[in-house]
């Protein structure tokens, strides 16, 4: 699955669950693996019969609702609200069923039950991090810092001269797999998955040779000469090579990766960036209700998820004066108004010609390994504009995280009263 060979990995878990009949992990991974190369219902069958073979198992529930196209039914639900306050149930699958019953309850407009489910899911996730949000935004400030206009000028020339990577950045649900699917349905154009070797890479360097606990990056980055420049860049490519088909260009769209656009700069100063963006509220609402594998501890606590997008905003506004010009903005909502002609912007930017394809994305069979999926597969819509709004009256320690600034007016407007 890892290496995107799904065929070989679906024949592989089909052997497990011949010695292994209705093993609910096994069914479970094999609905991931159905779900992702493309095959919807089969992988809805193999979820509920995960849940049928063991309807503790909470993953097999959350995947059904991570599909965001499946709605449960009353009876589904019922069984769901049970299971979750018994004592005896795993934090682990408890914080899966929270976030189903979340999404559940949210479909069927009860929108009161639904965040207190968000919120009870994210709050055991909270308890079992050790996230700090101030570290957080000490971090970005230190790129601010270290990577300004005068050191891009101090470096001169170096790096690998690749212009091979597309890399797409930003915040987790801002509309970053939709941008792929686009561009990976340009015939120049390999779609790969969030690749992790930009934050590996970034560690590497935080460690130094000492491994003493203290940390050398982003500072170390004033002190890279051009040869090691050319060899982490090219070292890049030669890594992520197993994942590329044969196109000229390829995808990454590791979100992260906007905390790391000097080291990027740095390294493969020819690569595109492309900047997603969604409204504050709805961008960070999605996450907040979104259940993420790893990497992501922001999004489980409101107040933390609407500084960060707020310290994302300020260092991009930075990349922008360090690069001028060369890091492209997309805004989610811009892409849903008028499709066409963000498409024909981005591909100017990429340096790529028009084809039709990019705008019938949802026909490529692709394999896609995130929560939107399913969402990308469909013509595009406007069902994820402001559904933030049905949350709004639990919203305010969001809302004073963003500031007013980033708020609809009306909001705005309520905060100074209040």
């Amino acid at each position: 699955m890892q290496t995107g060979d799904y065929p070989q990995a679906l024949q592989l878990l089909d052997q497990v669950l011949r010695q292994l009949p209705e093993e609910p992990v096994t069914l479970t991974t094999r609905g991931h693996a159905l779900k992702t190369a493309g095959a919807t219902d089969e992988a809805i069958d193999s979820y509920q019969r995960a849940t049928l073979a063991n309807p503790r198992h909470g993953e097999a529930w959350y995947a059904l609702a991570n599909l965001k196209t499946y709605k449960f039914n009353t009876q589904q639900l019922a069984e769901m609200a049970e299971l979750v306050v018994d004592g005896s149930l795993p934090p682990a699958d408890r914080i899966h069923l929270y976030f189903a019953l979340g999404k559940g309850y949210e479909d069927s407009t009860d929108y009161a039950r639904s965040f207190q489910c968000y919120a009870q899911g994210n709050g055991l996730k909270k308890a079992q991090s050790r996230y700090s949000a101030q570290s957080m935004s000490e971090e970005l400030a230190a790129q601010r810092a270290i990577c300004t206009p005068q050191w891009r000028a101090e470096q001169g020339e170096g790096g690998c001269s690749a212009a091979d990577p597309i890399f797409i950045v930003g915040l987790p649900r801002a509309g970053s797999t939709l941008l792929e699917q686009i561009l990976s349905s340009h015939s120049q154009v390999d779609g790969t998955l969030e690749l992790p070797n930009i934050l590996a890479l970034a560690q590497r360097l935080r460690r130094g040779k000492k491994l003493d606990g203290h940390s050398y990056y982003p500072a170390v980055l004033q002190t890279l000469n051009k040869q090691q420049r050319i060899e982490f860049g090219e070292q890049f490519i030669a890594d992520t090579q197993i994942h590329r088909s044969g196109a000229p260009f390829f995808i990454d769209k590791m979100p992260n990766n906007f905390r790391h656009i000097g080291l990027i700069k740095s390294i493969l100063p020819n690569a595109k960036i492309i900047d997603a963006r969604r409204a504050p509220l709805d961008c960070c609402f999605s996450g907040f209700k979104q259940l993420f594998a790893e990497g992501q501890e922001f999004t489980y606590d409101l107040a933390n998820v609407g500084r960060y997008y707020r310290d994302y905003v300020e260092l991009m506004a930075h990349w922008q004066q360090v690069y001028p010009g060369e890091i492209l903005h997309v805004q989610y909502e811009e892409v849903v108004h008028d499709i066409e002609t963000q498409v024909r912007r981005i591909l100017d930017y990429c340096g790529l010609p028009f084809e039709q394809n990019c705008i019938d994305f949802h026909t490529n069979r692709r394999a896609v390994r995130t929560a939107s999926s399913e969402q990308v597969r469909q013509p595009l819509n406007r069902a994820g504009l402001d559904q933030w709004q049905h949350y709004s009256q639990w919203l305010e320690p969001l809302y004073s995280a963003l500031g007013e600034p980033l708020l609809p007016s009306e909001i705005a407007t309520k905060l100074t009263e209040h």
